[in-house]
């Protein structure tokens, strides 16, 4: 990043989240991203809520939070700091996910945490953005892993 580039984007609410990302209820799992430092990191926020469709099937009796929903959060996050970070004023016209490695579940995640999504650039080539993320729930890690993205742009 050039020192003419913006460092550091701020913040993110779920109106300016619902502007970069296409995803909508039930399927946007980010309610808020902060400390967003240019496209190279950030943490999302989710709220887990008992009210959450995935619950009435995944385990009714001990409610947890699937595996996949919080790479899929994980990615939401890393892409809407992609599309944030875009500086030439364009947005994609889609935002494919291209791959999961390294995954790691560490411990569930239930109705009433709030899990933090620490992403981290590890490089970018052409539209290929690549991220390495960990989900945290009152600072204890519950799940990691690598992901990638590709921005397909108008």
């Amino acid at each position: 990043m050039s020192d003419t580039q913006q460092t550091t984007l701020g913040s993110a609410d779920i109106k300016r989240i619902m502007q970069l990302l296409p995803h909508r209820y039930p399927f946007l799992l980010v309610d808020r991203i902060i400390e967003m430092n240019g496209d190279e990191s950030c943490i999302g926020i989710k709220n887990v809520t008992m009210n959450e469709p995935q619950f009435t099937g995944h385990f009714p009796e001990h409610p947890v939070m699937p595996g996949v929903m919080l790479i899929e959060g994980m990615a939401q996050t890393a892409g809407a700091l992609c599309v944030a970070s875009m500086t030439d004023g364009r947005k994609p016209k889609l935002v494919y996910f291209m791959t999961i490695d390294n995954a790691k579940f560490r411990k569930p995640v239930e109705p009433g945490d709030t899990v933090e999504f620490h992403m981290k650039k590890l490089k970018q080539r052409a539209s290929m953005w690549w991220y390495k993320g960990t989900a945290k729930v009152a600072g204890t890690v519950v799940c990691e892993a690598e992901v990638s993205a590709m921005l397909v742009l108008e």
